[in-house]
């Protein structure tokens, strides 16, 4: 099971999952619980893999989201994820220049991160309220 992150020595890489729509946020095999978390707080989900070997684990951009809000989710990461000083790759594809502005606005008015607007707005289509995905 190939992972991005360690293949391109980053502490992030985000990118579309290929013939998918599928937006996964990857990091290196056993990366700290904090870094973990904060993709948790910017808004991904988190996935874990146990096999009889390593557990893998990694973040996707909720399902729900349409492809802009997917774009924009992953981008507002990026400032976030340098200010607490990881190493982050985004594919072209799955960039968003003024959600990166936004989020860069956003860390300077805000001490924790904050969602992207259209993010929080999009509503969780084909889930009752209150259901979660584990």
């Amino acid at each position: 099971m190939g992972n991005r992150a360690d293949d391109e020595g980053t502490d992030v890489t985000i990118y579309r999952k290929p013939l998918t729509d599928t937006v996964h946020a990857d990091t290196p095999t056993g990366a700290p619980e904090q870094l973990l978390a904060l993709l948790d707080d910017l808004g991904f989900e988190r996935r874990i893999l146990p096999t009889p070997g390593p557990v893998y684990v990694w973040h996707e951009a909720p399902a729900h989201l349409d492809e802009d809000a997917k774009k924009q989710l992953a981008t507002h990461a990026v400032p976030w994820l340098h200010q607490a000083g990881y190493v982050v790759r985004i594919d072209d594809d799955v960039w968003d220049a003024a959600a990166y502005t936004d989020a860069a606005t956003a860390m300077h008015n805000h001490s924790a991160p904050v969602t992207p607007r259209a993010v929080a707005a999009a509503p969780a289509t084909g889930r009752p309220a209150g259901a979660h995905r584990r």
